[in-house]
């Protein structure tokens, strides 16, 4: 184990302080785009745990982030993560120009792009492209599971074959590629969850972002699932992620190990807002079995 801070897993603040000099603050932003799973051209609602606001609803603009996150953190250097909905859908003038305009802004040493596998057409490839050669960039691939039983059943509206040409795509370009998945989805069993991160691991993305499902209100969830918890206690969730931080390589960055949901919205697990709460946990069961990321490879 080598990683920089005292966490026993790769954190991405620990990357981009090596990479940059610093701290860096990730602002999450909400561009207006919308959604294939939205629009009708695949489906309609989003995935069944989408709010109205795309999983974005921490999203807003740069100035409004740095603003919020300047009360927390003291740093000029930023990465503008274009988070909320599908942030490669959209006609490729309009997708230049926001990303372009995101990078002019003072500080932004970075992009970071949120989107589906599905929504990396030839010209969206050859903007990613342009934009790696010119700055820090990588791209979030919203995956959630490999399971297409699990896919079909949240509404994801495409298969695992087109994440696999996507991040097949994306490393052939030498483009850093950031795998989303989601712990405790309707119907998965632990193996299988653990089954996910094993097979994205074979493709050795730059990064992997982990967390659990959020049962927020006014998803498509709260209707189709009523009652539905994804897990029984921290502790089931806390024992899963440090099950799953052990099969990652140490050299994967990890961007995420739970999420946040406004407390208004958040109907499921009443605990998982506790967020500083969750990740004291994980340290102390990870000390606990003497492990850190990548001991069981």
């Amino acid at each position: 184990m080598n990683f920089d801070s005292y966490l026993p897993y790769y954190t991405i603040n620990d990357y981009l302080k090596k990479e940059f000099g610093s701290k860096v603050i990730k602002l999450s932003l909400n561009a207006g785009f919308t959604c294939p799973n939205r629009d009708g051209s695949k489906g309609v609602g989003g995935c069944i745990f989408c709010s109205e606001l795309g999983s974005g609803d921490m999203a807003s603009d740069i100035k409004g982030q740095i603003e919020l996150l300047s009360k927390k953190w003291t740093s000029n250097k930023y990465i503008a993560y274009f988070q909320s909905y599908t942030n490669t859908y959209a006609p490729i003038d309009e997708l230049k120009e926001k990303f372009y305009s995101a990078l002019k802004y003072p500080g932004v040493v970075g992009i970071a792009i949120a989107t589906r596998p599905d929504c990396l057409d030839d010209d969206v490839l050859r903007l990613l492209n342009e934009l790696n050669r010119e700055t820090f960039l990588w791209v979030e691939l919203g995956l959630q599971t490999t399971h297409d039983k699990t896919a079909e059943a949240i509404n994801r509206c495409y298969p695992f074959s087109d994440f696999d040409k996507a991040i097949k795509s994306l490393s052939a370009s030498n483009i850093k590629s950031v795998v989303h998945l989601i712990f405790g989805l309707p119907g998965e069993t632990k193996a299988q969850m653990l089954d996910s991160v094993r097979l994205v691991c074979k493709y050795s993305p730059f990064g992997i972002k982990m967390h659990l499902l959020n049962i927020i209100s006014g998803s498509a969830i709260t209707s189709l699932y009523p009652d539905y918890v994804p897990f029984d206690s921290m502790d089931e969730y806390v024992n899963l992620v440090a099950d799953a931080l052990e099969i990652i390589p140490p050299e994967i960055t990890i961007h995420r190990l739970t999420a946040d949901a406004p407390r208004e919205l958040l109907i499921a697990p009443k605990w998982s807002y506790k967020k500083r709460t969750i990740l004291n946990n994980l340290y102390k069961e990870m000390k606990s079995r003497g492990s850190y990321q990548g001991f069981h490879l």
